[in-house]
């Protein structure tokens, strides 16, 4: 019997759900009930008290450990897949009573210098099941985390007692907050790329101002799809978002139209900052070749002349005259001069 026949595989242990649950917990007139909770239980306790919701937040789950949470609330298997695979646009989706959404996060990449970075803006994705007594939140990156903001509606009992809503309200505000600052650290490097490429005399790669150009669009695939999702919340899309709630994001939405708004801004200065930095290559490339065709005729004067006396005829001017070479050389040497002020008048030299 061969070795492979005698000593099978071992199965593969299966990971359990509790290792991709950041925090679970079940909330009843806004306040956390103490103890530790398996989203089976949690989900039980809630439908036993006709009261409160549970909120279950995961991170990066694989297919297999989602589908075990997706089976006790009730997922539908289509989103269930989108937050798998992630890599999905902002975007707001019903399915019978439960909502769908998808955030994209953002994290400002810290650098020394924006001319010299290669990544600016770091992206991630939260997406939020919402159904009458619970809220699964599934994270995808290490920067986007919530639990700043599950504190910051525990210590407001108030809020949270309106209900899952009121956190799908209060993860959409983190995330646009968060577009807020991100826009306000670009905004400084472009200033500073705005203020280099106009300094005379100063260096400036265009390609940088591409790579910038290229995180502001991937800035901008992140914060525009996301405005009318937000507007449908505020418009009655679904009875899981209270009237109370609607006020709320439409606070959101205002923070984001300002965000476009810095974006589309960012857009059009980066294009003429790109066009500025070119019609300043061009310019110094211009200056150079004025440079160069200057030192090629001082150059081709002596040259000329040298070439014409080098041909060893017997019959030249001046070729046997006492004088001839001094004469020679002082019309090299004047017809050089000439050029030369001509060239320095014109800054050509």
């Amino acid at each position: 019997m061969s070795p492979k026949t005698a000593h099978p595989l071992r199965p593969k242990l299966r990971v359990p759900v509790s290792a991709y649950v950041v925090d679970c917990a079940v909330y009843v007139d806004g306040r956390r009930l103490p103890g530790r909770w398996t989203h089976e239980r949690a989900l039980a306790e809630v439908r036993r008290r006709d009261e409160g919701f549970v909120w279950i937040g995961l991170h990066e789950p694989d297919a297999e450990q989602i589908t075990g949470v997706a089976d006790v609330f009730g997922l539908h298997e289509l989103a269930v897949e989108d937050a798998v695979h992630a890599h999905q646009r902002p975007k707001l989706e019903r399915y019978d009573d439960m909502l769908f959404m998808v955030l994209k996060t953002l994290c400002y990449v810290g650098h020394a210098r924006p001319t010299a970075a290669n990544e600016i803006v770091e992206t991630g994705e939260v997406m939020a099941f919402v159904g009458p007594d619970f809220i699964v939140t599934v994270r995808h990156g290490e920067h986007s985390s919530l639990q700043e903001v599950r504190r910051r509606l525990e210590a407001d009992p108030e809020q949270l007692a309106l209900g899952p809503a009121a956190v799908l309200h209060a993860i959409a505000d983190h995330v646009v907050d968060t577009y807020l600052a991100v826009t306000s650290a670009i905004e400084d490097d472009i200033d500073e790329m705005e203020a280099q490429v106009f300094t005379p005399r100063s260096t400036m790669d265009a390609e940088q101002i591409y790579v910038m150009k290229r995180e502001v669009l991937e800035l901008r695939r992140a914060v525009v799809p996301l405005g009318p999702p937000l507007r449908k919340l505020t418009e009655g899309y679904s009875s899981l978002v209270p009237h109370d709630v609607r006020s709320y994001f439409r606070d959101v939405d205002d923070h984001l139209v300002t965000v476009t708004e810095r974006v589309a801004g960012f857009n059009e200065l980066l294009t003429t900052l790109v066009d500025a930095a070119l019609a300043k290559i061009t310019m110094r490339q211009n200056s150079d070749m004025r440079k160069i065709s200057a030192y090629v005729a001082l150059i081709s004067v002596p040259t000329m002349i040298a070439g014409i006396y080098g041909m060893n005829f017997d019959h030249m001017p001046e070729l046997h005259w006492q004088f001839g070479y001094p004469m020679v050389l002082l019309a090299i040497v004047g017809i050089w001069v000439v050029l030369f002020r001509v060239f320095r008048r014109n800054d050509w030299l």
